[in-house]
C-alpha cells in the first residue's frame, strides 16, 4: 500500500498541522506552545512523523538521552506517543508508524526502543498490548502499576530513575508537573487554574522546562503528572469531573 507520511522539520514546522487539534480555525495557544517546544527538540533528534493528511495519525519519539522523561539507559529511543484515531483506525497506519520507528532505530545502531506503559491500560498512554505484539517486554515497574516497556536489540535494557520509585511529594496540595509537548496541556492547565481559584483549592502548577528537571522528577511522566496529598494520582490529563474525584479523596 502506497501511503504518504511526512516528518516535521525546522523548515516545515510552522506550516504543518500537529495532528491533535486540527479542527480549530482560530489560533490555539496549546498548538503554539507545542510548536515552540518542538522547535528545540527537533535539534536533539526528536522525530514527529505523521500521515500527510488532515488526520490524527502520528508517532513521536526521541533519543532517550534527550527525552524529557525520568528514564535512563544507553543508546535507546523513547517512544512518547503513537496515536491513530477516528476513521483512520483499522487501516494499518499504527503498524506502519511503529515499523518506521523500529527500522529507524536499527539503522542508527540503537540498542532498542522503550515506552511508558501500565499493567492496566491508562488513557493518554500508547496501547501497550499493541506494542507487545512487536516484542516489547516489561523491564521495570513501579509499585502502583506503571511499567517501562522495551524492545531490546542487544540485550541491554533501560530503567526508571530511582526518584520515580518514590511516586510521592512532600506537599499535600494538588500538584501538577507538566510540559508543553501535548497541545491539550495548555487548556487543561487553564481549566485547573480556574477551578482551583473558584473553589479556593491550593494548587501548585510546576512546568518542567529542562531536560535535567524531567530526568529528576519524583514520578513517572510522559508530559503530565498529578499528585494530591503527597500521593501520585495519574499521568492522565484531567477534565472537571476527574479533578473533582481526585479532590474528594
Amino acid at each position: 500500500m502506497d501511503v504518504d507520511f511526512i516528518n516535521l522539520t525546522a523548515e516545515n514546522l510552522a506550516s504543518e498541522h500537529l495532528c491533535c487539534i486540527i479542527r480549530s480555525k482560530k489560533p490555539h495557544q496549546g498548538i503554539d506552545a507545542k510548536r515552540q517546544w518542538l522547535s528545540e527538540r527537533l535539534k536533539e533528534g526528536h522525530v514527529f512523523r505523521k500521515l500527510n493528511a488532515k488526520a490524527t495519525v502520528f508517532i513521536e519519539y526521541a533519543p532517550l538521552e534527550t527525552a524529557w522523561v525520568p528514564i535512563i539507559g544507553d543508546n535507546y529511543y523513547y517512544l512518547y506517543c503513537l496515536w491513530v484515531s477516528g476513521s483512520c483506525k483499522g487501516e494499518g497506519y499504527g503498524e506502519m508508524l511503529m515499523e518506521y520507528c523500529l527500522a529507524d532505530a536499527k539503522e542508527k545502531g540503537k540498542s532498542g526502543v522503550c515506552m511508558l506503559g501500565a499493567k492496566k491500560q491508562k488513557s493518554w498512554l500508547s496501547d501497550q498490548s499493541f506494542a507487545k505484539k512487536f516484542g516489547f517486554e516489561v523491564v521495570d515497574t513501579t509499585e502502583d502499576g506503571y511499567e517501562l516497556l522495551a524492545l531490546s536489540f542487544d540485550g541491554t535494557t533501560p530503567k526508571f530513575t530511582e526518584s520515580v520509585k518514590k511516586q510521592r511529594t512532600q506537599t499535600n496540595e494538588l500538584t501538577i508537573y507538566y510540559d508543553m509537548q501535548c497541545p491539550f496541556v495548555f487548556q487543561t492547565i487553564e481549566m485547573v487554574k480556574q477551578y482551583c481559584e473558584m473553589h479556593e483549592v491550593p494548587v501548585s502548577l510546576i512546568q518542567v522546562d529542562s531536560l535535567q528537571m524531567a530526568k529528576e522528577l519524583p514520578c513517572v511522566f510522559n508530559n503530565w503528572a498529578v499528585f494530591y496529598k503527597g500521593k501520585f494520582e495519574t499521568v492522565n490529563l484531567l477534565d472537571v469531573n476527574y479533578l473533582k474525584r481526585i479532590l474528594k479523596k
